[in-house]
């Protein structure tokens, strides 16, 4: 049910006045007096303070500071909720529990410890330790050299922990995550149980036990959970619908008699399932609690009305979901622009002339960010603000030529194409068992001075003396770039990428990379976008050049005047002046393997909700694939669905090649009809 508040009780005179301070909305919310309770709180309406005022009227009417627990998703987040409550309340409210699940875990269980067989002193892996155990492990199970591929410690360590904070079997996160491996789950689950095994013989956690045992101390030791729900009356959790199914059960256990549990969230920004949040935390809050009391929060203080009217247009279309309606304090403005372009070059022009329009009009580059659903959606943008001039940072990561996956492929292009490039080899080296530091570098000095690489094709790989997986490795890499020194693959950059991706690279990404679904997604459009250069060569050249400007100070201003890169996830929480969305086109967005098409809505609603007065929706009509074929693609189902006139529609013309373009087309090309080419105008012509 939605809860509405009725007369406000004071009991005694408090500081705040929240009357004045607070929309009525929030005002309900702060003054419950308590038990479960939902706050649905939409986009830019005031969430945050909301769960400060909370936190402070608990406070003024009595609870004691140390009894209340404010459970947040960043470690930033909490402290800044718990500096204002600091600067709004009394003395001693900084004795609040506020802090990640994963930091308050931490402190219950250096408390409890013993209760689960660790000393209150036990040690916690970092991420890059627990895979090294994880390896230990592997090992420990495997005593001999298997005669087929095992999984690699990283993804033993991913799948790991995704079966904990999920609660799923094991066989069903095989299935989406390491198809490959399906058949190995008895031989993985016994590597998990020796992995488990060596953690608690060392006394060492990694982050995944931080919540698995603190739920162990709650459902298996009845003292600890009955003093631990005595000794938080009240607790908060702040952006509930990113919870993991370990997570909710670690709230639930954790409450007393009261109920007293106020969770904070929205439906329509769930968008973080690949990572194992579960929707059904917040979808059934009040089946699970008869009780509850359900808040909205919908007053929206950050966009126009009219960007709110499209964002609500598109969740509408949600069947599972809390019915809301942001409504806007703001003023009306300019309508959002549904943007056609010709293809993915004209998207990156036009993105970038309309960035130096609204700078022209005195909008700052940090008040504007451009979204996108992947990160390698944003290649042709990144290739276009620096050829421009244009400063910018990418949220979601480093740019795209200077992350790892880029790198590693394009350093077997670079040594094929300069076989003197000592570093290119030894980062491709280093991808393949038995080369370390040492095999390479032994290599390395064996092939060598001149061409090393016809070295490595004319020699037998046995007379290098390496061990016998260094041995067994070596010979498909000659073989690999012996093919990719074909005048073939050297006249075809996009292909010879393929050709890594495809004999070699997409399997060793599976095997110990995170997200290699979306790396390799990374590489198709690097791909694409080589197919456009004439050689590898140029290709090289080209991205050397990008990396290189891209390093450089071009603000010519201040230091931190930047435009925002961003994928849409990593936008969740921010917002901006004016948002450009990229790609706005089926199989894009959404994208291409979308199983759940109501979260990729809903990330499409929260990448609209992030503007505050421009938006643009930009849809390309063609791509080219691999073929170099031009595609007619349609716009996103999203824009295809929502009613007319709430979009100002705006077709970008194609960009006509000049006369000095054309005079330079070889022999045999297309020419363009003298009447479309730029000239002067006839004098008598009949301009009516």
């Amino acid at each position: 049910m939605t809860h509405t508040q009725g007369p406000i009780q004071k009991h005694r005179k408090r500081r705040i006045d929240y009357e004045a301070d607070l929309n009525t909305e929030q005002l309900a919310v702060v003054m419950h007096p308590g038990g479960p309770m939902l706050v649905l709180a939409g986009a830019g309406t005031g969430k945050t303070r909301t769960l400060v005022y909370r936190v402070c009227r608990l406070i003024e009417d009595g609870v004691p500071p140390w009894k209340i627990l404010l459970l947040t998703f960043t470690n930033k987040a909490a402290r800044e909720m718990l500096d204002r409550v600091e600067d709004l309340g009394e003395s001693g409210t900084s004795r609040v529990m506020g802090g990640t699940f994963h930091s308050a875990g931490h402190r219950i269980l250096r408390r409890y410890a013993e209760f689960i067989g660790y000393s209150p002193r036990f040690s916690i892996l970092d991420r890059e330790d627990s895979v090294d155990l994880m390896g230990h492990a592997l090992a420990d199970v495997q005593e001999v050299l298997p005669e087929r591929r095992s999984p690699k410690p990283r993804l033993l360590a991913d799948v790991y922990s995704m079966v904990i904070n999920t609660g799923r079997d094991l066989e069903s996160v095989l299935a989406d995550r390491a198809p490959q491996f399906s058949d190995q789950g008895p031989m993985m689950a016994e590597v998990f149980r020796r992995y488990l095994e060596r953690k608690r013989d060392a006394d060492l956690m990694d982050f995944d036990d931080l919540l698995l045992n603190w739920l162990m101390l709650l459902t298996r030791h009845p003292e600890v959970r009955q003093e631990l729900s005595l000794r938080f009356e009240h607790i908060l959790v702040d952006e509930y619908q990113d919870t993991n199914r370990l997570q909710a059960d670690i709230v639930e256990a954790m409450l007393g008699a009261e109920h007293n549990l106020m969770v904070v969230g929205d439906d329509a920004q769930s968008i973080y399932g690949f990572r194992g949040a579960d929707f059904e935390n917040i979808l059934g809050f009040p089946e699970r609690h008869e009780d509850c009391a359900l808040f909205r929060l919908e007053i929206n203080y950050r966009s126009r009305p009219e960007i709110l009217a499209v964002a609500n247009a598109s969740i509408e279309h949600n069947q599972r979901q809390f019915r809301k309606e942001l409504r806007a304090v703001r003023s009306s403005g300019e309508k959002p622009r549904s943007v056609s372009v010709p293809g993915p070059e004209d998207q990156a022009r036009w993105v970038a002339d309309e960035i130096l329009r609204l700078r022209e009009e005195g909008l700052d580059l940090e008040e504007m960010a451009v979204l996108y659903r992947n990160h390698a959606h944003s290649i042709d943008l990144q290739v276009e603000l620096t050829r421009r001039n244009i400063p910018f940072r990418v949220r979601s990561g480093l740019r795209f030529f200077e992350q790892r996956h880029i790198k590693d492929v394009l350093a077997h292009l670079r040594f094929v194409d300069n076989p003197r490039d000592e570093v290119a080899f030894a980062r491709m080296m280093k991808l393949r068992s038995g080369f370390g530091p040492r095999n390479t570098a032994r290599l390395w000095s064996a092939c060598g001075p001149g061409d090393r690489l016809q070295s490595l094709f004319r020699s037998d790989p046995a007379r290098y003396g390496l061990a016998r997986p260094a041995t067994r490795e070596l010979g498909p890499t000659i073989q690999l770039l012996e093919d990719l020194g074909t005048p073939r693959l050297q006249g075809q950059a996009g292909e010879a990428i393929r050709l890594v991706v495809e004999d070699f690279y997409q399997n060793w990404a599976r095997d110990n990379l995170e997200n290699a679904a979306s790396r390799i997604e990374d590489l198709n459009q690097l791909a694409l976008f080589a197919d456009a250069q004439p050689d590898v060569a140029t290709f090289l050249a080209e991205v050397t050049m990008l990396n290189d400007l891209s390093g450089e100070d071009r603000t010519g201003g201040p230091d931190d005047e930047c435009l925002t890169l961003s994928t849409t996830h990593q936008s969740k929480g921010l917002e901006w002046r004016a948002v450009f969305v990229l790609w706005v086109s089926e199989g894009r967005f959404p994208g291409p393997r979308s199983d759940d098409i109501e979260e990729e809505r809903r990330l499409f609603y929260v990448a609209m909700t992030r503007a505050k007065d421009h938006l643009a929706l930009v849809h390309p009509q063609m791509a080219r694939d691999r073929y170099q074929v031009d595609l007619i693609i349609d716009p996103s189902r999203f824009l295809l669905e929502l009613p007319r006139g709430l979009l100002d529609d705006h077709v970008v013309k194609p960009l006509l090649p000049t006369p000095e373009k054309l005079a330079a087309l070889p022999e045999g090309r297309y020419d363009m009809p003298a009447f479309l080419l730029p000239g002067p105008a006839n004098e008598d012509e009949d301009v009516n």
